[in-house]
């Protein structure tokens, strides 16, 4: 029988007992986590960006700064049942294994999306319009919660130490193309069909993207096959009968579970007012066309495209601890002047601020996942993923937009996004003194 692992430490498991994937094999699998990833992030992208338009046709017309904090408000419960669906769902992939929750969680997500693209707006049916809006991204939200976690362990367990957190930033990467993607579409959209047009019926092209993305993405991870160490562990009988009961209070897993929730603050507050937000925020606050709004969200997402592989790389080699303390270093040092030269007025300046911040974050988005796929046991990993990341998303990420549109109308100040950031960067720095570096953990079958 093989030995727990330490319990100080819950994911250091020093003995191996499992091969990693071929690397023909590994790539497929990178696609599998990547794909799910990537849809579950479009839906958020594709909800952010048009979150103005939304505010427009889904609420009484009135109040403009109203109906956007309504629209943020449902946004933000959307990630209030994220650690529900993370406990159920990380639950289940810990009993009956991470390939059946990848699956059902791209499925519910791709329908939800799907959905909300043909929902009729206020003018056509009133009150019932958000509602139903509501209810769609109720369902969107506990999907998304189990599906970095499933995701994330998949291909973590899959991978050899020494090239797991360039894997599994590939599988990241999936959600900065999703916001890519979601991005461009918009800007072409916006562009292309003119405000008017954009109300009366684009914004749901950007929701109705996920139905092919969704079939496309079933179809690539009902091929999967389970991963060695969790095979390993159903065959050992080691599995625990209630995954969430021993890693909140088993000793070691609650300090795992603090570290778990720290730690990535910084990564989605980041996602979210660096791109997902900053669209809204750059034509609401500063004035910026929705042109040029979002060309400036592009330019910082495609700096996170290129950095976030070359910062996975670097942590196997130099560790996940230091690439994470720079990021949050560097983004308590650049957030500030980078959003002055946002409202300068320029494009170009506000590219430039866009690039600095997203070469700041991009290390904290390299590593992060693969120190919460390190901090747990198989038995409980993803059940301890789900909570401590979605917890820390929740508050810290989903929350975001609504916060800091409700800061600047509470205080008239376009400078409470970067306030906002560098507050989510000392709260992670807390809890990267507190973890201990985890590069070269084998997985084993408990």
């Amino acid at each position: 029988m093989i030995d727990n692992p330490s319990p100080a430490e819950p994911g250091d498991e020093p003995t191996a007992t499992s091969a990693p994937a071929s690397p023909a094999s590994l790539g497929r699998i990178i696609a599998a986590g990547a794909v799910g990833v990537f849809v579950e992030y479009y839906d958020y992208a594709a909800y952010g960006l048009v979150a103005g338009t939304i505010a427009a046709i889904f609420f009484a017309p009135g109040d403009q700064t109203a109906a956007l904090l309504l629209t943020y408000g449902i946004f933000a419960i959307t990630f209030a049942v994220r650690p529900v669906g993370g406990i159920v769902l990380g639950h289940i992939a810990d009993k009956l294994g991470r390939k059946s929750v990848m699956v059902f969680t791209l499925t519910m997500m791709a329908v939800a999306t799907t959905l909300i693209g043909i929902l009729p707006d206020y003018a056509a049916v009133g009150i019932a319009a958000p509602v139903l809006l509501l209810l769609l991204r109720l369902a969107q939200g506990f999907s998304a919660g189990g599906e970095m976690g499933s995701a994330m362990s998949f291909v973590g367990e899959w991978s050899a130490p020494e090239r797991r957190a360039r894997n599994l930033a590939w599988v990241h990467v999936g959600s900065y193309v999703a916001l890519f993607f979601g991005t461009l579409l918009a800007f072409v959209l916006n562009v292309g069909l003119g405000a008017s047009a954009m109300a009366a019926w684009g914004w749901r092209v950007v929701f109705l993207i996920a139905a092919p993305l969704g079939i496309i993405g079933f179809y690539i991870r009902s091929k999967l096959q389970e991963t060695p160490s969790f095979k390993r562990l159903i065959s050992t009988t080691e599995e625990t009968r209630s995954p969430f009961r021993e890693v909140v209070t088993t000793r070691g897993n609650d300090l795992a579970i603090l570290r778990a929730i720290l730690v990535p603050i910084l990564n989605g507050a980041g996602y979210y007012v660096l791109f997902t937000y900053m669209p809204t925020y750059l034509k609401t606050n500063l004035a910026f066309s929705a042109g040029d709004s979002l060309l400036v969200t592009l330019a910082g997402i495609s700096v996170c495209l290129v950095l976030i592989p070359v910062m996975g790389h670097l942590a196997d080699r130099w560790g996940r601890r230091p690439m994470m303390l720079t990021s949050a270093i560097l983004t308590l040092l650049v957030t500030l002047p980078a959003y002055s030269l946002m409202t300068l007025g320029s494009t170009w300046t506000a590219v430039l601020g866009a690039v600095v911040l997203a070469a700041s974050f991009s290390p904290q988005a390299g590593a992060v996942h693969t120190v919460l796929v390190e901090l747990f046991a198989t038995r409980v990993r993803t059940t301890g993923y789900s909570i401590g990341y979605n917890i820390a998303t929740a508050i810290f990420g989903g929350a975001a937009p609504f916060i800091i549109t409700w800061l600047i109308s509470l205080t008239g100040s376009v400078a409470s996004p970067a306030h906002f950031l560098m507050g989510t960067a000392v709260l992670s720095l807390i809890g990267l003194l507190i973890l201990k570096e985890s590069k070269g953990t084998v997985f084993t079958a408990n």
